[in-house]
């Protein structure tokens, strides 16, 4: 501010940003949380401005809230580290071919949601892919059910989708690290090891974190694929969520589930950002 006057010019661009993310996120999500201190009486709304919503989800939801952040951990980890080792195959060891690579990544998030769930389904079905192949090479005499409707299942279709998304700011954090002071580490006898662990890693820490961030938070809000190829005995919290604004008609506990995972989202994220940072900052 200049004179007494307000720096209209810079505001105007970010104005139209402001105002969508306000208007389409910001107001129903605080809408949402006074909501989730209400109750529900005779099918309607009650200001009774109570903790009761958040006292039901630990007493009668903490099995599958904790179910739910454990596949969302080990999903966002394995994501992370295969997105990781690809993203650097891509940088270091694909040379030319590397954008390339790249570009197919992308096209595979144009391949939908759905269709990669029920690809999955085909693949490990009783009459799927997997269990056609291992019958008609005689391994297997019967088809191996236990392939589909299980957590290892909802694991597999999840990195699977979740897995471009945790490419691209790994391979945006790696392609901006500089050939010099990797040329110099090797010059000066640097093992491949440290050079690794003393200059890739600290320098895209932040793409590290990015991408396990997508693909966690992802995995904890989902309830579509344990649905479809989870089964009953891989129920994550998503689907509670749903049926209480779905079918009980009743969004005051829906959305105290829903801003009770968003807090262990949170809590977790600053856990692995933390402990990430400070084994990198270590080495810098």
């Amino acid at each position: 501010m200049k004179n007494g006057r307000f720096p209209y010019a810079r505001i105007l661009p970010v104005l139209p940003s402001v105002l969508v993310f306000t208007a389409f996120f910001a107001v129903p999500l605080a809408y949402f949380f006074i909501i989730s201190f209400w109750r529900v009486r005779a099918f309607q709304l009650r200001p009774d401005a109570t903790l009761a919503q958040y006292e039901a989800v630990f007493l009668d939801y903490s099995g599958p809230l904790i179910f739910t952040l454990g596949m969302a951990l080990a999903i966002g980890l394995t994501t992370t580290l295969i997105a990781f080792a690809f993203a650097f195959f891509c940088r270091f060891r694909a040379y030319r071919f590397g954008t390339a690579l790249i570009f197919v990544t992308l096209l595979a998030l144009f391949g939908g949601y759905l269709t990669k769930i029920y690809m999955w389904k085909t693949i490990l079905g009783s009459a799927g892919i997997l269990n056609s192949a291992l019958l008609a090479i005689g391994l297997i005499d019967n088809p191996i059910t236990a392939l589909l409707y299980n957590p290892v299942a909802v694991v597999i279709t999840l990195v699977h989708y979740t897995l471009p998304l945790a490419v691209l700011p790994i391979y945006g954090s790696l392609k901006g690290i500089d050939d010099i002071p990797l040329e110099a580490a090797r010059d000066l006898g640097a093992s491949r090891m440290r050079i690794f662990a003393d200059i890739i890693v600290p320098q895209c820490r932040v793409g590290i974190l990015s991408a396990f961030s997508l693909s966690f938070i992802f995995a904890a809000g989902d309830y579509v694929t344990p649905l479809m190829v989870g089964g009953p005995s891989s129920s994550m919290i998503g689907l509670f969520i749903q049926n209480q604004f779905g079918t009980r008609l009743n969004s005051p506990l829906g959305s105290a589930m829903s801003f009770v995972v968003i807090g262990c989202c949170v809590v977790i994220i600053l856990t692995v950002a933390a402990a990430l940072f400070a084994v990198t900052r270590r080495r810098d």
